[in-house]
């Protein structure tokens, strides 16, 4: 069944504004920028210690890390790289959607208490309580940083697709723009200033999507059926069914472990659980976000078919009128302007501006904590614990993670100009996997397990990292999409089926063979902060 005839005449052919700059869009876009840098400038007044600039001083409640974590959460990734993946793919990618939802209840179940009980500031802290601390925390940097990596690539093409089609702007210029506000966020705002972005982002990306999901329903008479109808009359019952993006099964298990336990491996979002008073706080603030991030993925996918079906417009530079995807494929070959596109087809240049805005500000957000989580796992976890064996003032512990910063600011926007033109849900999918398979086995096995020792939490996480990455490197998404090569080394774009059943044997197999009595006889202490607190900071 078509959309009602009200709806299909809801706009004749539109000429799509992405790619001019609009005044809604100018307005929108420096009202969020100007909000969230008067918040940048108040936290900045109140972030002097490394407690405040990695934890926000621990007084975080559990309400507003909760709308944090949602915010930190519904990167680029969810709002622009699932409505494209569903609108160019269909049923296939909603397969992101409810992987990325599944991993909340493990995480509250499994590693939230034991987390914010056990570390200090990075999750490094938890793997290497009872172990040697140089070794782990040396392993754990390099896990860390390659998972913030693979996911702040993501964000930064995301980023620099968005700008370019709301001012017109070279895509490379606007990833530097990007790179440069952000810089600022965390510069001198530190977690407090992140914190607050990412909660106005959440409450932000909520309602306009919100707003975007109803007005798609209204064409369809609040009628889900109709809508689904229409998408197999404009694009075949294969749109509704599985195969369309992931057509192996063990492609498709390997993808659904990684984005399942891939959070449970997510530098950014483990270190919200240091900002929290306590573990109570901890959990309650992840059932907050669980609640917030499964209506969102509940309403994203209806944004993504709606615009499969309800799109009709001109782009300039190609002839005729084009419908549904061929449109979302003309503006971005990877689908990540379909939510932006339906916003101006449904609610004018005015709502195309509000959501565009929004969107940056999801990124923005992001980009943030993602560029915290990577510059404290250098400053925290290399320069103090390791370099300075633990012995450092606050001034040289801020001072090192604001270099680590900026350095890190500079990988990502060159990076992001690398890998231009990907599907951001994608790229984030490689982050999990690497997530899954470098620090989630080796986090959970410290928790659990009285026989893991230093050189099993080592190996674990050497060899989930590099396998995951070496995989990734040799796969179709990096090896033919990016560096041009005929065919693949290794077949599958999802890794983490072989990565992370690595990275548990590595982690079992060598502390088997080989006790650690310290480590052993530091469980029991550990169980009884783990569970009752017991000397948490």
């Amino acid at each position: 069944m078509p959309p009602n005839t009200g709806a299909a005449q809801a706009a004749d052919a539109m000429t799509t504004s992405l790619g001019a700059p609009t005044l809604p869009a100018i307005v929108f876009f420096f009202i969020i920028v100007a909000i969230t840098l008067a918040i940048t400038y108040w936290a900045a007044k109140k972030t002097k210690t490394s407690s405040e600039f990695y934890a926000a001083g621990r007084s975080v409640s559990a309400l507003q890390n909760g709308f944090a974590l949602s915010g930190d959460y519904m990167s680029a990734a969810s709002f622009l790289g699932i409505s494209g993946m569903v609108s160019l793919s269909g049923y296939d990618g909603m397969i992101y959607a409810t992987g990325w939802l599944v991993g909340w209840p493990a995480l509250m179940f499994l590693i939230a208490e034991p987390l914010r009980n056990l570390g200090k500031f990075t999750f490094a802290d938890v793997v290497a309580f009872r172990m040697r601390q140089t070794p782990v925390r040396i392993a754990a940097s390099i896990g860390g940083i390659l998972t913030v990596l693979f996911y702040t690539i993501a964000q930064m093409v995301g980023s620099g697709a968005l700008i370019k089609l709301m001012f017109g702007l070279k895509y490379e210029v606007a990833e530097i723009f990007v790179g440069i506000v952000m810089l600022a966020y965390v510069l001198f705002g530190g977690m407090l200033a992140t914190t607050w972005v990412q909660i106005i982002k959440a409450a932000l990306l909520l309602a306009g999507v919100t707003v975007l999901t109803v007005l798609t329903l209204a064409q369809f008479n609040f009628n889900p059926v109709n809508l689904y109808a229409a998408v197999v009359q404009a694009n075949g019952v294969k749109a509704l069914q599985p195969g369309g993006l992931v057509t192996s099964p063990l492609e498709a298990v390997s993808l659904g472990l990684a984005l399942m336990f891939g959070l449970l491996g997510l530098p950014h979002i483990l270190q919200r659980f240091f900002t929290v008073p306590d573990a109570k706080a901890a959990r309650k603030s992840v059932l907050i976000a669980t609640g917030l991030i499964g209506y969102f993925y509940i309403i994203i996918p209806i944004v993504g078919f709606g615009s499969s079906v309800l799109l009709r417009g001109s782009v300039p530079g190609k002839a005729g009128v084009l419908v549904g995807r061929e449109l979302v494929r003309a503006i971005d070959k990877g689908g990540n302007m379909a939510s932006p596109l339906l916003a101006e087809y449904l609610g004018g240049t005015a709502f195309l501006g509000f959501i565009a805005a929004v969107a940056f500000a999801t990124i923005l957000a992001v980009v943030a904590g993602l560029t915290l989580a990577g510059a404290s796992s250098y400053s925290h976890d290399i320069y103090v614990n390791v370099i300075k064996g633990g012995h450092a003032t606050e001034e040289e512990q801020v001072k090192a993670a604001k270099i680590a910063t900026v350095v890190f600011g500079v990988l990502a926007v060159g990076l992001g100009i690398l890998f231009k033109g990907q599907n951001v849900a994608f790229m984030v999918g490689l982050a999990f996997a690497i997530a899954s398979s470098a620090n989630f086995p080796a986090l959970l096995m410290s928790i659990i397990w009285k026989r893991f020792t230093t050189q099993g939490a080592v190996w674990s996480i050497l060899v989930g990292a590099f396998s995951s990455s070496a995989m990734i490197i040799l796969s179709p998404t990096v090896w033919v999409d990016v560096f041009h090569n005929a065919t693949a080394i290794f077949p599958m774009k999802n890794p983490a089926i072989f990565s992370m059943a690595l990275s548990f044997a590595a982690g079992i197999l060598v502390s088997l063979a080989s006790s650690e009595k310290e480590a052993e006889d530091k469980f029991e202490d550990e169980k009884l902060r783990t569970y009752l607190g017991v000397g948490a900071e």
